[in-house]
C-alpha cells in the first residue's frame, strides 16, 4: 500500500487531513510532513508525482524531493517529468529510490534501454491501460495491444510497471491477466475508493497499490488499507 503525494510548486497538490471528518488533527500541504506521517504509520514506500515536471517534460520539484528524502528513510517513488537518463539522475541526485519513465517514452526502445542502464532495477514506467486513453495516446504506426507493449519494454529491460487505474471491472480483468502473462511487478495507481476495493485489486494480482487522494483526505484509514493490501 503506497501513498502518494503529489507536488506542484514544492507543495502537495492535496491538502493532507485525514482527521477532516471529525475536524481533528491539523491540515498540512508541507509533502515532508505529509511523507513523514505515512512512515510512521508503515509506508513500506512513498510515491511522488512532480506535476510541473510532467507538464515541462522535466524534473522540477527536486528541492521538495530532497527535503522529503532528507526527513524519512523509506525508499522514494518519483514519476513525472522523467524522459530521459539526465532526468533520472538528477531525480537520484535529490533523494529518488526509484524513478518512473512516463508513456512518452515507451515507443523509443533505444532510450528506455539506456534509461534501464542508469536505473537498473529502480526503473519503472507507467502506462495509462483504459482503453479510451491508451488509444488515444499518439502511436506511431497504429494502436498496438496493451500486453505487445509490455512485451517490448520486458524485452528492453523493464521489469516494473505502474499502470493507472479508475476500478471498473473488466480492468481488474485486464489486470488478473497480465499478472499471469508479464515478467515483473505490477503496481496499480488509483481507482480503489474503499478497502473492498483495494483487497479486489490485490486479489487480481497486483504487487502494490499506489493511492493518494483517498489516503490524503481520510477517506480511507492507511493502517487499514494496509492491512486490506497484505
Amino acid at each position: 500500500m503506497i501513498p502518494a503525494v503529489d507536488l506542484e510548486k514544492g507543495r502537495s497538490r492535496v491538502v493532507s487531513w485525514p482527521g477532516a471528518a471529525t475536524g481533528e488533527g491539523t491540515p498540512t500541504d508541507r509533502p515532508e510532513r505529509i511523507a513523514e506521517r505515512f512512515v510512521r504509520l508503515g509506508a513500506p514506500i512513498v510515491h511522488l508525482v512532480d506535476f510541473d515536471g510532467a507538464r515541462r517534460g522535466a524534473p522540477v520539484n527536486l528541492e521538495a524531493i530532497a527535503a522529503i528524502a532528507a526527513r524519512v528513510a523509506t525508499p522514494i517513488q518519483v514519476a513525472g517529468g522523467l524522459e530521459s537518463p539526465e532526468a533520472i539522475r538528477l531525480a537520484f541526485a535529490a533523494g529518488a529510490t526509484r524513478v518512473v519513465l512516463g508513456m512518452a517514452v515507451v515507443e523509443d526502445l533505444d532510450l528506455v534501454r539506456t534509461c534501464v542502464a542508469v536505473a537498473g532495477d529502480w526503473l519503472a514506467v507507467g502506462i495509462d491501460p483504459r482503453p479510451d486513453r491508451f488509444a488515444a495516446f499518439p502511436w506511431r504506426g497504429g494502436v498496438p495491444t496493451l500486453e505487445a507493449v509490455l512485451d517490448r519494454l520486458t524485452g528492453a529491460g523493464v521489469h516494473r510497471f505502474v499502470l493507472s487505474h479508475s476500478g471498473a471491472g473488466p480492468e481488474l480483468e485486464l489486470l488478473a491477466r497480465l499478472a499471469r502473462t508479464v515478467d515483473g511487478d505490477l503496481l496499480v495507481a488509483g481507482g480503489a475508493r474503499d478497502l473492498a476495493a483495494i483487497r479486489r485489486v490485490r486479489n487480481a494480482g497486483a504487487t502494490g497499490i499506489i493511492l493518494g487522494e483517498a489516503l490524503l483526505s481520510g477517506a480511507i484509514d492507511y493502517p487499514a488499507a494496509l492491512e486490506a493490501a497484505t
